[in-house]
């Protein structure tokens, strides 16, 4: 297909296709003349994925390293730290991590099982509460740990083991993209909470 094909095909306009091949962010078409290629589905397929993970607030430089990921994948426990990196911000200061390790070994956490970053997402996330002068009631909390992790159980276990390259999609986009659907369905779930109780 042609880059105007792609673009149609992809919703994606050709200037900004044009840009993530310069960025070497979709690999060149096949070139037909020095001013047109050939594209192929795999273009189309990769095309979707940076665009998803753009729009989800990733910068192109993270976006880069997420596709070298798919490119050359890491061990299967790994690519979650390379989907996690892609959207947990990076630890700009010292942080005491005790209380986020606390908390995390509610969720089966030993030392060594994390990235370091995530913790310090969960240790600033702690921090901001207690800020704001707020406390997660005692009886709240058990609750979200049991549910965190049975959604994190269902999430690992529908990790795909045909390919690796099937994996590593599988656990980039789902880190990336799907926490936004998850919010949303908790302020939903809320919503109804709170009309069952308050009517």
């Amino acid at each position: 297909m042609r880059i105007s094909e792609l673009s149609a095909r992809s919703g994606v306009a050709v200037p900004t296709i044009k840009y993530y091949l310069r960025e070497g962010l979709v690999p060149e078409g096949v070139r037909l003349s020095a001013t047109q290629a050939d594209y192929e589905t795999a273009h189309l397929e990769r095309l979707r994925l940076v665009r998803a993970l753009v729009d989800s607030g990733v910068s192109i430089a993270t976006t880069r390293t997420v596709l070298s990921a798919l490119d050359d994948p890491p061990e299967a426990h790994h690519l979650l730290g390379v989907a996690h990196a892609a959207i947990t911000p990076a630890l700009d200061r010292e942080i005491d991590l005790s209380a986020a390790e606390a908390l995390a070994e509610g969720l089966g956490w030993r030392p060594g099982m994390c990235d370091q970053q995530v913790l310090g997402a969960v240790a600033r996330a702690l921090e901001g509460i207690e800020q704001a002068g707020f406390e997660v009631p005692a009886d709240v909390m058990p609750v979200y740990l049991r549910s965190i992790r049975a959604i994190a159980d269902a999430e690992i276990a529908g990790v795909p083991t045909e390919s690796l390259e099937a994996a590593v999609r599988y656990v980039v986009l789902g880190s990336v993209i799907v926490e936004p659907l998850l919010l949303a369905l908790r302020r939903v779930a809320q919503q109804v909470a709170s009309a069952e109780r308050f009517g």
